[in-house]
């Protein structure tokens, strides 16, 4: 899924948050545009940036609330 694609991305970052992340799926970057593109066509490129951009946010949001 998209959702299991973007914590295989995000896992050494998250791993390092302190969530646990098991088997990470291997090429995990290159998959999700897959999917997405085989999914949404020409717009899986914007698809794509937002799905990390939102990752992105989450990770920060998380550092952001740590003492």
């Amino acid at each position: 899924t998209p959702e299991a694609l973007r914590v295989a991305i995000g896992a050494r970052r998250l791993l390092r948050l302190g969530f646990a992340v098991v088997n990470p799926l291997p090429d995990a970057e290159h998959r999700l545009y897959a999917l997405l593109a085989a999914t949404y066509g020409n717009s899986a490129h914007s698809r794509y940036n937002a799905l990390i951009r939102r990752l992105v946010s989450f990770e920060r949001a998380v550092e952001c609330a740590r003492p």
